[in-house]
């Protein structure tokens, strides 16, 4: 299979590099339906007889095991190029798809847990990094476009998978039509094995339509000594094992972990909660199942334009005063959301939709942050690393979120003042965040590389 391999993938001479983010984002897009999954969760607490913590605990096993294969997978993937490794990706990703449709028809809830959370787990982790560091590399002179690109497709991938599900789900529910519908099991299983079939296409697409800079490429017009124009930008690199021994590395997880965990235990539980934060006394809701699908969607825009906008303009204001909006001002919104979120549907949605934008910036700007302060010489595997932080904040923020609420009552029954003890908690979190960010200084130059070393490395990589 050695036309998987980094030298079959090289650009020849004058190819355009614009042409690489439709190739990361057929990926992106694909892999993105995790955040899809509210719109069948309900369903599965249904099917199964469950709680919403053990159904949530799917989405928490495939974060886990998406931060833990991107961290012990990051340098085989830097080694192999992306091309390899979105290959890979695509297999284990539907692959988790079919185990878990099985374990749905066979009421199995733990291949469930096995397919979609540690298979489709480790396919999201590899997906996730194989485009990240070749785009860094395509646009060394717009670290944050790059890495917005790449990333935003993610985001947005509930922006395809939410309707489409939904569709999907009434197509293959012939109770569909039924007031306060919930469905099927088996037609949720039906979309496992749809979903699995349309994404390896597309993900294939994206695998055989990569390619990286030859050796020694640089945009017209590019002058790497120019990036060094920012207190927190250097031109020198360090090594993956060498940028987690240095305190930067720790305070840009700790960053990530509550940025990510105040925004993930939203995002997993957001169709439901739409419907209870408008929840009468008679135990009706004023939204209905297709409007809290569409709220899913709207979501996903957010998370998807946030990741492309906040990144792009961390190019012009500097990594770190970006990440003082997504945690300072993200800190405030949750604040307003869980006092007054419920009293009109347009602020819960504008809310929703601004703190969800912070949460997909943090996401697409934290490897521009990271080539930044380590430079460009194993950044997919720092990368891959620091995705462990989502892996902590994939248990965290379900975890906190479903265990509020299964102490405040039933699925169904919910209301906006439930909701209160979860969305206060993640407020203190992101001042956490807030402050290690403010402590975050340029890397102590003992732990970068030597030149001759990464120079050596590149060329046996290219």
């Amino acid at each position: 299979m050695s036309w998987l391999d980094r030298d079959h993938t090289i650009a020849p001479p004058g190819f355009n590099r614009w042409l690489i983010p439709p190739a990361a984002l057929a990926v992106h897009l694909c892999i993105g339906q995790a955040y899809a999954t509210s719109v069948y969760k309900t369903a599965l607490v249904a099917h199964f007889d469950a709680t919403l913590t053990q159904i949530g605990i799917i989405f928490s096993i495939a974060i886990v095991m998406l931060g833990l294969s991107a961290a012990v997978l990051g340098t085989w993937v830097d080694r192999n190029g992306p091309r390899k490794a979105m290959f890979t990706s695509a297999l284990f990703w539907t692959s988790g798809f079919l185990v878990g449709a099985l374990g749905i028809f066979t009421n199995q809830l733990w291949l469930v847990y096995l397919g979609y959370g540690v298979i489709g787990g480790i396919g999201l982790g590899i997906g996730y990094i194989s485009p990240v560091s070749t785009l860094i590399k395509w646009f060394p002179d717009r670290p944050g476009l790059a890495t917005g690109m790449a990333i935003m497709g993610f985001g947005g991938g509930a922006l395809i998978a939410s309707p489409l599900s939904t569709q999907l789900l009434r197509m293959y529910d012939p109770n569909s039509g039924a007031e306060g519908w919930v469905a099927s099991g088996d037609a949720v299983g039906k979309l496992f094995l749809t979903l699995a079939v349309v994404y390896f296409i597309y993900m294939m697409f994206g695998a055989f339509t990569i390619k990286v800079p030859a050796e020694g490429w640089k945009p017209a017009g590019f002058d790497p000594s120019q990036l060094k124009s920012k207190a927190l930008v250097t031109t020198d690199n360090v090594s993956a094992t060498n940028a987690i021994k240095t305190r930067q590395f720790w305070l840009v997880w700790i960053v990530l972990f509550c940025n990510v965990t105040a925004g993930i235990g939203i995002l997993e539980q957001a169709s439901p909660m739409i419907q209870d934060f408008f929840r009468g006394a008679d135990g009706t809701t004023a939204v209905s199942v297709a409007v809290a699908g569409g709220f899913v969607g709207l979501l996903s825009i957010g998370n998807m334009g946030g990741r492309f906008v906040w990144s792009t303009t961390s190019d012009i204001i500097g990594r770190k005063r970006i990440y003082m909006v997504y945690l300072g001002v993200g800190a405030a919104l949750y604040l307003i959301l869980a006092l007054a979120g419920s009293s009109t549907t347009l602020l819960f949605v504008a809310l929703a939709f601004v703190i969800i934008s912070f949460y997909g910036g943090g996401f697409a700007t934290v490897p521009a942050y990271l080539r930044d302060l380590f430079g460009t010489y194993q950044v997919g595997a720092i990368h891959g690393r620091l995705l462990t932080a989502w892996s902590a904040a994939g248990i965290a923020g379900p975890l906190i979120v479903n265990a509020f609420l299964d102490a405040q009552g039933t699925p169904g029954e919910l209301t906006a003042n439930a909701y209160q003890p979860a969305l206060l908690t993640m407020v203190g979190l992101l001042i956490v965040g807030f402050i290690a960010n403010l402590l975050i200084k340029p890397v102590d130059p003992r732990f970068h590389e030597p030149v001759e070393g990464t120079q050596r490395e590149s060329v046996k990589e290219a």
